[in-house]
């Protein structure tokens, strides 16, 4: 059975209120976290962006649920050595209730050294290289690898949890499906793809769990609720890559000019209609998906946890 979890924005919310969400979302009856990695919000609109590895530990006190991150790039402005020792300590402090998610990331988060941000297939390069010396690292030993993005002296992690921490593999496309496939520990997306989902399969994924993530609106006035994802998560419905390569908040703020309200709407399941809300989650799980993290956009967050408590998750999961 498809289990449900709460997706905690980063890009929306302060440090201590991510860790109340937590806690609401604990008693709500969801059973995982999902919390995003960003450097910057995608909007001055959204308007937070705290280092995520601290709110993790926070985290680790506030909650007895599983943890991942939804997704840490560990390619360019982190260090796949420091991503790794971030992610062993999560998973100590979780007692070994966390898991990685990995992506290729963007530039609006990666390009703040400075770095020039490569094409695609390039990232998804790095990518597969930086999973590499980080299994290295969880096993415990000293690690020295010379490779053809990373280089790695004498490294070895003292604070490693029982278990190498899982690492789950975002993909949005074919190719990165692939990749998901031949080097992760599960699949991390955010559409009801059941394609990706039977591609990641055969492509190696096998019985290994596919994940994904939604955004949602609850609220008792649905045009207001409707105005509210557009205003905030616009970004969102973005064709193509540009959300992979606009580099700053102020260029997406420029470019989701072009979204109509209309296409937000169609996508974000808005209001207080329970069947909605059913059907938007319950996609996920025909498709396949072994979890679904859903996040509330805006600040009625407790609102929105009495409504999943009493009336929708009680539908899902039985």
């Amino acid at each position: 059975m498809t289990e449900y979890g709460y997706f905690l924005s980063c890009e929306e919310h302060s440090p201590a209120t991510l860790v109340e969400q937590a806690r609401m979302a604990e008693q709500a009856g969801f059973t995982s976290l999902w919390i995003s990695d960003h450097f910057h919000p995608w909007t001055g609109e959204q308007g937070q962006s705290p280092f995520v590895w601290s709110v993790i530990g926070a985290l680790s006190q506030a909650t007895s649920l599983p943890v991942q991150t939804a997704v840490t790039c560990p390619t360019i402005r982190l260090h796949p050595v420091v991503v790794a020792q971030a992610a062993a300590t999560s998973a100590v402090l979780l007692g070994g209730r966390f898991r990685l998610g990995v992506g290729s990331g963007e530039a609006l988060n990666e390009h703040v050294l400075g770095d020039a941000w490569p094409q695609a297939p390039v990232r998804l390069e790095m990518l597969e290289e930086a999973v590499q010396v980080m299994r290295l690292l969880f096993e415990g030993g000293e690690v020295s690898h010379r490779g053809k993005h990373y280089t790695v002296e004498n490294a070895r992690l003292y604070t490693v949890p029982d278990e190498p921490v899982p690492i789950d593999v975002s993909a949005f496309g074919p190719a990165a499906v692939e990749v998901a496939g031949r080097i992760g520990d599960g699949l991390l997306t955010t559409e009801p793809d059941g394609d990706a989902v039977a591609r990641f399969r055969r492509g190696g994924g096998g019985s290994k769990p596919a994940v994904a993530g939604l955004k949602v609106c609850w609220g008792p006035d649905r045009e207001a609720a409707r105005d509210l994802a557009h205003r905030l998560w616009a970004a969102e419905r973005l064709p193509g890559e540009l959300a992979q390569i606009l580099p700053t908040p102020a260029h997406f703020e420029q470019a989701v000019t072009l979204v109509p309200r209309e296409l937000t709407a169609a996508a974000v399941t808005c209001g207080t209609d329970v069947d909605e809300h059913v059907r938007a989650l319950g996609a996920y799980a025909d498709a396949g998906f072994d979890r679904v993290h859903v996040g509330q956009i805006g600040p009625d967050q407790r609102g929105f946890f009495d409504f999943y408590r009493t009336e929708v998750l009680p539908r899902l999961t039985t």
